[in-house]
């Protein structure tokens, strides 16, 4: 699926993609805790998400260990070459939007590799957080969404990898 990212604060997308895979990790969590209320509740309604390809790709993530379901997050943000991270290249922007809502859900059930108690946002990260949290509804889901379409491998435009036979 080809992503088309809005120029609706590119300087927020931008800071996102300067941080490092674990800080834009934990942003994507603080995000779903700190102003869930507001954003994700959008997800699961949005007129353009496939609610059960999103929950099929949850569950495959929620079968594995912790371990490997941090790694399979990592592999989103870096578009790694993956079969997981392949089948979510090819959904929707806003059913990319739903999955990471859905990842969030079942971290706070913990069937999802929750977030270490103690964890601390770097600095930048807690900048786009506030940046974001000032932003009016609409625009928050702009955002979010041009920050999770361009995780994963599109399908359609990753060449062969010959180490993974994808």
């Amino acid at each position: 699926m080809t992503t088309v990212i809005s120029n609706v604060h590119p300087e927020m997308t931008d800071a996102f993609m300067a941080l490092d895979t674990d800080q834009k990790l934990a942003l994507l969590w603080f995000i779903y805790k700190e102003t869930g209320k507001s954003i994700t509740p959008a997800a699961p309604g949005a007129s353009t998400a496939a609610p059960t390809i999103a929950e099929g790709l949850f569950k495959q993530v929620a079968e594995m260990s912790h371990e490997e379901q941090l790694q399979i997050q990592r592999d989103l943000i870096e578009g790694k070459n993956s079969l997981i991270s392949r089948e979510y290249g090819a959904l929707s922007d806003t059913t990319k939007l739903l999955f990471w809502y859905l990842l969030a859900q079942g971290m706070d059930r913990t069937e999802i590799i929750p977030m270490p108690a103690d964890y601390q946002m770097s600095e930048a990260a807690t900048q786009c957080m506030t940046k974001l949290q000032a932003l009016d509804y609409t625009e928050q889901i702009s955002v979010l969404r041009n920050l999770v379409a361009s995780m994963g491998a599109d399908p359609e435009t990753n060449a062969h990898d010959e180490a993974t036979g994808l």
